[in-house]
């Protein structure tokens, strides 16, 4: 049998020869889908002129992240930026919005507006009934939706992409209650903001592996920083001055000089275990110092590669999604840089 002509891939793709033509000549005039079955077809058939070339058309893709204040967030951002430069045969265009968690009609306004213009979008966000219904609108035509490292509710999105967060609350306080060991003692949570999907199952499964594994330890409240580092610096310099029996901290998301700071303000350095998340470049200096005893990682990076690859095979640019939409979380101590 000879190689596949043009002829093949249309009939394959179940598009006219003059649609494929189109989009091997990169002519424009050719629906998403359609191109996307061309470009899908034709990696299928080992048709050469297609397997190393760049996408002809480019995609539009909008990222909703908190702004470069949160640490986590600029290196997704980072992440986002350098793909654009990295990964030109997607031909996947990514646009950093900042949003604020807070003012989620302000998000769903900027989704309104972004629909228009952009082929799809990934999101990291709290929880949001509007927030969810511009994003369902905004998928209506086929334009492809991805929750990044929280998920969100009714949005109909194309896929989650990040760590099992509920697994990284049991990892979290697993590692909580044996440093605090048989003696135990109360926690206090710091939760970013409980309407992000990944926040509240993080604190479940935090609670869950507690009660199972290590009854000596308990749960003495859970407060909100709203996402704001000061503000968890602020919370935790409270809950120790007024209860003497705290002897862990588990900072979900940012803060955590200013953790770091409370407990130094009130010598509790070496009085309480503090574990939190993202081995961003700051929480790296305060674990080798030892001012954090762990750090649960969920490598950015690779969320954003994973990210891109899946929105790649679904433009039929990548012959396959990747294996896993799942990130693994990875724990750090002192002795691990």
């Amino acid at each position: 049998m000879g190689k596949p002509t043009a002829r093949d891939l249309a009939t394959a793709a179940g598009v006219s020869l003059s649609t494929v033509d189109r989009v091997l000549n990169g002519r424009g005039g050719v629906s998403d889908d359609k191109e996307r079955r061309v470009l899908l077809w034709a990696r299928k058939l080992k048709i050469n002129r297609l397997l190393d070339q760049q996408a002809a058309r480019t995609l539009h893709v909008a990222v909703l992240l908190q702004s470069r204040v949160n640490p986590y967030h600029a290196a997704l951002q980072d992440g986002f930026e350098a793909a654009n430069r990295d990964r030109a045969q997607y031909n996947l265009q990514f646009q950093v919005h900042h949003i604020d968690p807070s003012r989620p009609g302000a998000t769903a306004m900027l989704i309104t507006a972004l629909s228009a213009r952009c082929d799809a979008l990934v999101i990291v966000s709290p929880q949001n009934d509007e927030i969810a219904a511009t994003l369902k609108a905004f998928g209506r035509g086929g334009k492809p939706v991805l929750t990044l490292a929280t998920d969100l509710r009714n949005t109909e999105r194309l896929a989650y992409v990040g760590a099992d967060n509920r697994k990284a609350g049991r990892l979290a306080g697993d590692l909580m209650g044996r440093l605090l060991g048989k003696e135990g003692g109360e926690i206090v949570v710091i939760s970013g903001m409980l309407s992000m999907i990944g926040h509240e199952e993080r604190e479940m499964g935090f609670r869950a592996v507690l009660r199972e594994r290590h009854p000596s330890c308990h749960v003495a409240e859970v407060l909100e920083s709203m996402e704001r580092g000061e503000r968890a610096g602020d919370l935790v310099f409270n809950a120790l001055r007024t209860n003497a029996r705290i002897r862990g901290i588990y900072n979900v998301s940012a803060g955590a000089q200013p953790v770091v700071d409370a407990m130094k303000a009130l010598n509790k350095v070496h009085d309480v275990v503090f574990i939190t998340h993202e081995l961003t470049g700051d929480r790296r200096t305060l674990l080798r110092q030892g001012l954090i005893d762990a750090i649960l990682d969920q490598n950015p990076a690779l969320e954003v590669r994973t990210a891109i690859e899946v929105l790649a095979a679904h433009f039929g640019r990548r012959e396959e999604p990747p294996v896993s939409l799942m990130t693994a979380t990875s724990i750090f101590m002192i002795e691990s840089l």
